[in-house]
């Protein structure tokens, strides 16, 4: 029962900085765009090379 004494207020102080987390990331413009993070995990980076360089060999 005694466990209880420091269990809940830990427990509080958890869930509060939590919200507070929230509250902070929500205020830096952190959730506005959810939509383009993953389009840009979809799209190419660039066009493959079509040409291919034969190495040189030493004479």
């Amino acid at each position: 029962m005694a466990v209880l004494y420091i269990v809940l207020p830990l427990a509080f102080v958890v869930a509060g900085a939590g919200v507070v987390a929230f509250i902070w990331a929500a205020r830096r413009g952190e959730f506005d765009d959810l939509d383009t993070p993953p389009l840009r995990a979809i799209q190419d980076d660039d066009p493959p090379c079509t040409t291919t360089a034969r190495p040189s060999r030493p004479r």
